[in-house]
Formats: structure tokens, sequence, C-alpha cells
């Protein structure tokens, strides 16, 4: 496989990962505090890396087919909430 269908590929993967926080806060474990804030900061941190990377490749490395396009503006968005989520918790 070439570098561009994988940076691709995982792209996509990474846009279904933010939503297991749904599954894992679920359970009673994870509303509780000190487990709370990691879980929610991590994914955060996350979102945002995975959204300047996303950003990264399409741009400097020039990978721009369509799912690559899709990918981009749901990361892009994931990446801003992420920062906001990050910036609440700061402050």
């Amino acid at each position: 496989m070439n570098k561009n269908k994988i940076i691709t590929g995982l792209c996509s993967l990474m846009l279904f990962i933010p939503w297991t926080l749904i599954a894992l806060r679920s359970n009673e474990w994870a509303l509780k505090s000190p487990t709370a804030e990691i879980m929610i900061g991590s994914y955060s941190a996350f979102m945002v890396f995975f959204g300047i990377f996303t950003i990264v490749n399409y741009m400097k490395n020039k990978i721009q087919n369509f799912i690559m396009k899709i990918c981009l503006i749901i990361n892009g968005m994931y990446g801003v909430v992420g920062a906001v989520a990050l910036l609440l918790m700061i402050f």
C-alpha cells in the first residue's frame, strides 16, 4: 500500500474513535471524579491531535482525495471542540 492510502485510512478510522467516549461514559466508574477528568482530557487531546494531523496531511502532503476532504471537515470540527474542552478544563 502506498503512504497516501494508509494516511487516508488512519484519518477515516479516527472519525469514529471520539464516539467511543459515549460507551465508556455509560459506566458508573467513568463518571467519578479523577477518572472523568482524565478521560475527557485524553479524548480532547486526541481530537486536537488528529484534527491537526488531518489538516497537515491534507495541506502539506497534498493528500486531497474525496475521503480525505470529508475527514478534514469532521476531524477539523473535532479538533475545535477538543480545544474548547481543554480550555474549559484549564480555566
